[in-house]
């Protein structure tokens, strides 16, 4: 866990940004409830898991600390987090973006999303194209309970070349809309960056990392 916080801050330093500013998201997919307990003992005050169904069975065995959905999300598996979550990070969709909206109303509740991004066109990655991301944004003006804070994007594999040039392109898009007057919409984070490669992510202005392995070694449990 130190050693990941320092190679943030020595990553933050070299952006000439301040380490408080980035968000270390720690990523729990399949590991078990005593790993994630000891790391919020260590200081980890967000968990990020990929599937809903995992937040809903370890929810209540979890120290208090704040929860991200970093995975893709079906609509039917919205009433797994709509509760529980602190922001939905995959969001590539005005239909998701609706059914969120529908589920967010019926719980009284409010939720921070971010609009997943597949700046690299890898046909493997989720995400809407980067052309997309206005009709996105001018819909949210529609909404009540759901609102955008951002971007979020997944580097691409390496055989569609450095991820550094992936995630320039990203802050760029994220600059280009950042001031733009859109309704219901506060762009202050963009989430890019894991364990391979967050420290690039940060030099390319990342505010939040997710980070799973480097934290807590291989994967070995099964949910």
């Amino acid at each position: 866990m130190n050693s990941v916080r320092e190679r943030i801050k020595k990553a933050a330093i070299e952006s000439g940004r301040n380490e408080n500013d980035i968000t270390l998201i720690a990523v729990t997919k399949t590991y078990p409830v005593e790993s994630m307990n000891e790391a919020i003992r260590l200081g980890v005050t967000d968990i990020g898991e990929n599937r809903p169904q995992e937040i809903r069975n370890k929810y209540e065995f979890v120290d208090p600390v704040k929860w991200h959905l970093i995975g893709q999300l079906q609509s039917n598996k919205i009433k797994y987090v709509i509760e529980r979550c602190a922001m939905i990070h995959s969001v590539d969709s005005v239909k998701l973006m609706d059914e969120i909206e529908k589920q967010a109303k019926a719980h009284d509740v409010d939720m921070d999303i971010l609009i997943q991004v597949n700046i690299s066109g890898e046909e493997s990655k989720s995400g809407i194209a980067p052309e997309e991301l206005y009709g996105m944004l001018e819909h949210a003006a529609v909404l009540d309970r759901v609102h955008v804070k951002g971007l979020m994007t997944i580097a691409p594999k390496a055989e569609f070349g450095d991820p550094e040039v992936h995630f320039k392109n990203m802050r760029s898009l994220f600059e280009s809309v950042k001031n733009k007057n859109y309704k219901n919409v506060e762009m202050k984070e963009l989430s890019m960056g894991m364990s391979g490669d967050f420290e690039s992510a940060i030099r390319c202005g990342s505010t939040m990392v997710r980070i799973g392995s480097a934290i807590f070694g291989a994967r070995t449990y099964n949910v």
